[in-house]
């Protein structure tokens, strides 16, 4: 009797609302005024967006030629795998479920709780109802990669929605804010460290690589997605902090903490604020369904290379979903946001997260040298590879000196994963 198994059902539209999806989540309405935090001029806290812009479109080329090179179910975890090996693709899935996406799902859902109690006024608690969401978009994801896909491309649409009208809305109906007085002087530590809540706001595209065992022709499409996806972004993200930054201004922006909802409301009053926290509960919804339906098939491929429960690898034979997979993906996040930890984890995703960027990055160059040329390679490579290998590598040095003691956290829960690995290996040698 054949085996069930994952299926191909996605396109080219598909992957590019994945892309957008895992990259967008709440952040964007948010992580502006931190970065005018540490940077106080406009042009300083646009460009901010624009370099970190430019470090995800080198990320996608890189992306973008590995796609075509290993369109394997599992994505970055086949790129690492076979470029270094098991043991650092093993860390990596170990470091998705513990601390990168299992962490920022249960954050996001909070934060979708925190503003659909804000909207309905449910006499509710947040970890509920951020229980409650995960769990739906479990169920939803178990009833296949179809379905999930549908549920995941029709709430990035909406997002793309919320993002144009905080911008129209911004721009027209908002007046600019008075000019600076002055110009103040900004070291590059200050720099550094508003790259970490825009690389963090960035970060995500890689999980697109998950499904590529499912998309219909993943050497073109997930190619061609992971660059329209990104560029897209961009866009997105710079209109958003050149609005916050002439709606607001540099101080204005630097003194709120919610500035899309600050936008919103000098553009339409309360109706706007109203609006914009709808926008961003549909936002972090997205990223959410987004999640659920791409990382687990990393733990499914962990489980095929016999590095996890094998059980992890059963394929429904009904939905074709990797449903052991998904249920514990949604089981994780659950916890985390039911514990109320999730805090803490945000502080040092990016220090891990961009580790496994920055070692990705570098497999092309050992894929160049094994295996040659692809039919798409990545524009301007070495350079540009190595230039988005470098500034990953900024990243986390910024991000472990300007938070030593979370990063410390988040690297030691890496290392831990080490003897797991090396239990997994045993296991596998004796079977």
């Amino acid at each position: 009797m054949t085996q069930p198994h994952l299926v191909r059902r996605l396109g080219l539209f598909d992957a590019t609302m994945l892309v957008m999806g895992g990259i967008i989540g709440s952040g964007i309405f948010l992580n502006p005024a931190e970065v005018a935090r540490h940077v106080s001029t406009p042009a300083l806290i646009v460009g901010a967006w624009l370099i970190g812009g430019a470090i995800a479109i080198a990320g996608a080329f890189v992306y973008a030629e590995l796609a075509a090179r290993r369109p394997e179910v599992g994505g970055q975890y086949a790129y690492l795998r076979d470029a270094w090996g098991p043991m650092p693709a093993f860390l990596y899935g170990w470091s998705l479920l513990l601390v990168i996406q299992s962490g920022g799902m249960a954050a996001v859902a909070i934060i979708f709780a925190h503003y659909l109690i804000e909207l309905t006024h449910w006499p509710v608690a947040d970890g509920a109802v951020a229980g409650g969401a995960l769990a739906l978009l479990t169920a939803i994801n178990c009833l296949g990669v179809r379905a999930g896909s549908n549920v995941q491309s029709a709430l990035m649409v909406l997002k793309i929605l919320a993002i144009a009208a905080l911008v129209l809305c911004g721009l027209i109906f908002a007046g600019p804010a008075a000019a600076p007085v002055a110009a103040p002087y900004v070291a590059a530590g200050g720099l550094g460290a508003a790259l970490t809540p825009v690389m963090f706001a960035y970060g995500g595209w890689q999980t697109s690589s998950f499904v590529a065992g499912e998309m219909r022709d993943p050497r073109r499409d997930l190619a061609r997605g992971v660059l329209i996806g990104v560029a897209g972004v961009v866009l997105l993200y710079t209109a958003v902090a050149f609005t916050c930054v002439y709606v607001l201004g540099p101080a204005g922006l630097a003194e709120t903490h919610t500035p899309a909802t600050a936008v919103m409301r000098l553009a339409l009053g309360d109706t706007g604020a109203t609006l914009i926290a709808l926008g961003i509960a549909v936002s972090a919804l997205g990223f959410l369904s987004q999640g659920m339906l791409t990382t687990p098939r990393v733990y499914f491929a962990m489980a095929e290379d016999g590095l996890f429960f094998r059980g992890v690898a059963e394929v429904n034979a009904r939905t074709h979903a990797p449903v052991v997979a998904i249920l514990l993906q949604g089981a994780m996040a659950i916890v985390i946001a039911l514990s109320g930890s999730y805090g803490q984890i945000l502080s040092y995703v990016v220090s891990v997260d961009f580790i496994w960027f920055g070692l990705t990055g570098a497999a092309l160059f050992v894929f160049r040298r094994r295996e040659g040329g692809a039919w798409f390679e990545a524009p301007g490579h070495p350079v540009t590879t190595g230039l988005f290998v470098a500034a990953c590598a900024a990243v986390v040095a910024a991000t472990v000196y300007n938070n030593l003691a979370d990063s410390a956290v988040g690297l030691l829960i890496l290392a831990a994963g080490v003897p797991a690995f090396l239990y997994w290996q045993r296991k596998k040698a004796r079977a």
